[in-house]
């Protein structure tokens, strides 16, 4: 029990913490009944409609939790994200390689459109990706967590922005702890972001480097290192289809993770750097 209690502390801690990064100057704004009048069934509209996509896809709460921590890494969490253009233009935030692999916008947009019908102008997409992403944790075995809402969305998006600000997963322990404290996060809550996705995988392109770049990963576990390379046979991958998992149960919220990790079982390098 102690033990349940632990990991839905931890699971509630760097939930909480990627939405605290950007509350700035907005954050007086932000009330947790902000929608009490204005739309009172936007939370269930919103969790009915996650509770479909997770029905059929179980690995879908971690593309909820990566969208959020993308959108609000850029610029704040102002669902910038969504913005592109038909045909896509290039310079959208979307259009970063960063933000490969993101998925589940056509549901956001989904749910943007029935509360349209029911509370006109009333709700954002960047609350509306929030809310998305605390029903994930809730769906995973994290806990109900409660957010303040009202944020605002935003009209401009800059892929370059993208490219500056989201982190790489080959990028280094220090560097990232630079980026996480420039956001105004202690050392404690840094290292609780960098250890907690025990949710959803990664693609080939992102790990080959540590497969067969020609200097064997002494860090990585050799038995872990052949599966993957079973995942991944080639350093060029012939599809960015594949996924491979994070962890033994990577659609739930466990504390695994940082066994994994002692075990060598850590997909990106900053992992084993941790």
């Amino acid at each position: 029990m102690v033990r349940l209690m632990e990991e839905g502390m931890r699971n509630h801690t760097c939930f909480m913490l990627i939405l605290r990064q950007h509350f700035g100057a907005c954050e007086a704004q932000l009330a947790y009944d902000y929608y009490k009048f204005a739309c009172p069934n936007v939370e269930s509209t919103v969790r009915n409609a996650v509770l479909g996509v997770v029905f059929t896809d179980p690995t879908a709460p971690a593309s909820f939790l990566r969208l959020l921590f993308q959108d609000c890494q850029v610029q704040g969490c102002d669902a910038s994200i969504l913005l592109d253009s038909k045909p896509l233009d290039g310079n959208f935030e979307i259009a970063s390689g960063m933000n490969f692999g993101i998925r589940k916008k056509e549901t956001i947009h989904l749910i943007k459109y029935k509360l349209e019908a029911e509370c006109p102008g009333r709700v954002s997409c960047a609350d509306i990706i929030a809310f998305a992403a605390k029903v994930s944790v809730a769906l995973s075995g994290g806990p109900n967590i409660q957010i303040p809402l009202g944020r605002k969305d935003s009209t401009t998006s800059s892929r370059h922005a993208a490219d500056v600000k989201i982190p790489p997963p080959n990028i280094t322990v220090d560097t990232l702890l630079d980026v996480f404290v420039s956001k105004g996060l202690d050392l404690e809550e840094s290292v609780a972001i960098m250890g907690a996705h025990t949710l959803g995988g990664g693609h080939c392109i992102n790990i080959v480097d540590r497969l067969f770049d020609g200097q064997p990963d002494d860090l990585m576990n050799p038995s872990f290192k052949a599966m993957l390379r079973l995942l991944c046979p080639t350093k060029k991958p012939l599809t960015n289809l594949t996924i491979v998992p994070n962890d033994k149960i990577s659609w739930l919220l466990i504390s695994t993770t940082v066994n994994m990790f002692l075990m060598g079982k850590d997909l990106f390098t900053i992992d084993s750097r941790i």
